[in-house]
Order: structure tokens, then C-alpha cells, then sequence
């Protein structure tokens, strides 16, 4: 899909008087916020608001090359860094501990990364607000209050966390998952809980609801939108799991659900609260099982 700045859309019909203009749009033309819908490809008008982004699967592709190279870049500043303090290579492979503080840290910048690329990529390229552009928008709730609808949104994820691990206990992994070395001593738990509550849910759901799903669901349709970006989304999750094949089947379907909720709700914020929830009651359930991490794995 092609945009070109210079050559921008032939300008819509005037409004009759009685046409009014929503309460964001003012406000956005009111700041002298430029209107994302001034790329939008013409030959698709009929397409709703979440799904005219200006970016398209070029995009797509070189965010894959940032993540890829971006990976690579972190860890080796990280080994750098590790060793200007004294611990070498050797020593962070032969300690669990020290490794499982690296993947952490490791992730934590590279999220940093790709959430601080994607907001010069949209600002730069296509000179657009980024979070209302890159779907997190208001959540439309029609007669229901707000605080209703986020509250449900909130009851859902706990819900959907409960489901998954009855799941999971009920059809156990046959061998030790990788994921499970992240919580056998205090530190490193308490950091992937803070990170998956805290960071996790607003990165994720920027990047696979906000930024993949809307060029998918354009060129393929909003069913298999739903279907494919929520198996990536598990299957980018599954080294965590690995040999653990029924744990991420459960993570693709939780991917499908945080997306679809998405599709219907046309805004991230819908499956961000989802999320957040989510993993929250996860780790809740796990700091209750630890007894608030006083006894942790290496102790059973």
C-alpha cells in the first residue's frame, strides 16, 4: 500500500449543518493534530477507523528486521556490560540465577526498543499522533457507564486466568519448562512479575493488536486477523514453554480471545485491560501458592 504526503486525497464533500463532528475529532483538530485518515489509502473508504493505519506490510517487515537486529544488539551490550562489572560470559551460563536475570533484563530493553521505534516510526514517517493511531482509543460502551465496561473487561481476564490454569493442571507438562527457571529465587520472580503486569500487557498489545493486526485483518479479513495474530502471539511465547505443548495451545487460544476482543471493541485498550488482568491474577495465584514467595520452586 502506497502514501504518498504530496499528493494527499481529494478533499471530502462539505457537512450539512446538521452533520456534527464527534468530541475527539474537535478536539483533535482544535490542537492542530494532523488526521491520520489523511493517508488512508482511497480505495478502501468502507474500511472502519481501527483498521485504516498508515502503515502497511514494508512496515511490518523492516519492525520484524528491528526486532531481530534490536535482540541481537541488546544482548551483546548486556555481556559488554557484565563484563565492565567483573562477570564474564562463562560465569553468567554457569548460574541460573545470573541467566534468568539476563533473559529479564534482556526483554525489558528490548521492549524499551521496539515501543521507542514504533513511536518515531509513526511520528517521522507519517507525522501522526502514535497511541490514538496505533489503536488505543477510547472505549465506545454505548449505554453501559465506562467504569462498567472496564470492570467487565477486568472479570473477564481473571476469568479467562482461572480457565487456563485448571487447564493446565488438569493436562501437566511432562517435563520442567524453561519459564520455570525464572522463579527459583526471590529477585528474579519479583522482577518477571513487575515486568509482565507492569510492562508486558501496554507492549504487546501495542505491537500485535495495535500495530500487526489492522494490516492483516486488511488484506486477509478480520476473522483470520483474529485467528493468525493471536497464534503469533503464542507461538512468539512458546520458548518460554517449550516441551509444555498443551501450555501453548492454552497461550494461542489466550491470544485469539485478547485479539478478538480487540476486533470487537475496535480499540487496544479493550484487550490491554484483558491482559492486564490476565496476568495478573497469574502471578497473584502464584505469590499465594508461594506463600508470597517464601517457598519457590527449588524448595518443593
Amino acid at each position: 500500500m502506497n502514501f504518498d504526503q504530496k499528493n494527499p486525497l481529494p478533499p471530502e464533500p462539505p457537512q450539512s449543518a446538521d452533520q456534527s463532528v464527534g468530541p475527539l475529532e474537535s478536539a483533535m483538530s482544535e490542537n492542530a493534530v494532523r488526521d491520520p485518515r489523511e493517508f488512508y489509502d482511497s480505495r478502501r473508504p468502507a474500511l472502519p477507523e481501527d483498521l485504516r493505519a498508515p502503515w502497511d506490510w514494508i512496515d511490518l517487515l523492516i519492525f520484524v528486521f528491528v526486532a531481530v537486529a534490536g535482540a541481537f544488539l541488546v544482548n551483546v551490550l548486556l555481556v559488554i556490560g557484565f563484563a565492565l562489572f567483573g562477570v564474564s560470559l562463562a560465569q553468567v551460563r554457569n548460574s541460573v540465577t545470573e541467566m534468568s536475570f539476563l533473559a529479564i533484563l534482556s526483554q525489558a530493553l528490548l521492549f524499551v526498543l521496539l515501543l521507542g521505534y514504533l513511536a518515531a516510526h509513526l511520528r517521522l514517517q507519517f507525522d501522526v499522533p502514535f497511541w490514538r493511531t496505533i489503536g488505543w482509543r477510547p472505549l465506545e460502551t454505548g449505554g453501559m457507564s465506562r467504569a462498567l465496561a472496564y470492570l467487565g473487561l477486568v472479570v473477564g481476564g481473571f476469568l479467562l486466568s482461572l480457565m487456563v490454569q485448571l487447564a493446565s493442571a488438569a493436562f501437566p507438562p511432562k517435563t520442567k519448562l524453561p519459564m520455570q527457571t525464572l522463579f527459583q529465587d526471590r529477585r528474579t520472580a519479583l522482577l518477571v512479575m513487575l515486568m509482565s503486569v507492569l510492562v508486558a500487557p501496554i507492549v504487546e498489545e501495542t505491537i500485535f493488536r495495535g500495530f500487526i493486526y489492522p494490516v492483516i485483518a486488511r488484506s486477509f479479513g478480520v476473522t483470520a486477523s483474529v485467528i493468525s495474530t493471536g497464534t503469533l502471539f503464542g507461538l512468539l511465547h512458546a520458548p518460554q514453554l517449550w516441551g509444555g505443548w498443551g501450555q501453548i495451545a492454552l497461550l494461542v487460544m489466550v491470544g485469539i480471545v485478547f485479539t478478538y476482543v480487540r476486533a470487537v471493541t475496535k480499540t487496544v485498550v479493550a484487550s490491554y485491560l484483558l491482559h492486564l488482568s490476565y496476568n495478573f491474577t497469574l502471578f497473584l495465584a502464584f505469590l499465594v501458592g508461594s506463600h508470597w514467595l517464601r517457598i519457590l520452586p527449588t524448595s518443593y
